[in-house]
């Protein structure tokens, strides 16, 4: 294991890349490739301008693993398009990266219609609806034995949390373990009745998150304040 210095140094870099990533978050992608062994593979879905890629690089780096990063870099004013995937290389670049990171410029659910390459680690932050998310779920096909599912926006989003409810509450497949805000972790393995019954008790803090969306955007950030939330942007 390395020193939490080497956390801090990465969070530093990390945190200099816009986007929606908290330092608790970020300690759990840290912790997460660090239980992994040389000639890992962490597959990112969903990369924006690298602020995960960074932490996970760094991470990946000290245990001998690399990062494959998908990102179709969609064009237009919520993504960025072009220019956002210059930010990332620049980024990836600026974090001595280029040698651990590989990037994948295409949508996730096309790439995983030809991928054969085995992960170790999967992290999914892409398009937040049900049939995206539950597609990249599918990712988990080449996912080791007990390997680690990351998702952002979990419990937080109509669609993300839709498709937990469906493919891990309901399902066979998936084990929630835990979250770090809408960070929320996954194993690949059969869940228990308690299993199943944590995710039941994230929903009250997911019904909140949507009241606070409704808020939000109806303009009323002094009334989301009473309800904890004293940011500008979702919850995440």
């Amino acid at each position: 294991m390395t020193s939490p210095t080497a956390f801090e140094q990465a969070w530093e870099l990390g945190d200099q890349v816009p986007g929606w990533l908290t330092v608790d978050q970020a300690t759990m992608l840290w912790e997460a490739a660090l239980r992994l062994g040389p000639g890992a593979r962490i597959v990112e879905i969903g990369s924006h301008q690298g602020r995960s890629t960074t932490v996970l690089g760094i991470a990946a780096r000290s245990v001998g693993a690399t990062v494959v990063a998908v990102d179709p870099f969609v064009e237009g004013r919520l993504f960025g398009g072009t220019p956002t995937r210059a930010r990332f290389e620049k980024n990836v670049a600026s974090a001595g990266l280029t040698d651990v990171v590989q990037l994948e410029a295409e949508y996730s659910t096309e790439l995983r219609k030809r991928w054969d390459k085995r992960i170790d680690l999967l992290y999914i932050d892409g398009k937040h609806d049900y049939w995206t998310y539950t597609d990249d779920m599918l990712w988990s096909e080449n996912l080791v034995a007990n390997g680690e599912i990351l998702v952002h926006d979990a419990f937080s989003s109509i669609g993300v949390t839709s498709g937990i409810l469906v493919k891990v509450l309901c399902g066979n497949r998936y084990t929630y373990v835990d979250r770090a805000g809408s960070l929320a972790r996954f194993r690949l393995a059969e869940p228990s009745w308690a299993d199943r019954r944590r995710v039941l008790a994230e929903m009250p803090w997911f019904l909140r998150n949507v009241w606070i969306k409704v808020l939000l955007r109806l303009r009323l950030r002094p009334v989301a304040r009473l309800f904890g939330h004293d940011s500008p942007y979702d919850p995440y």
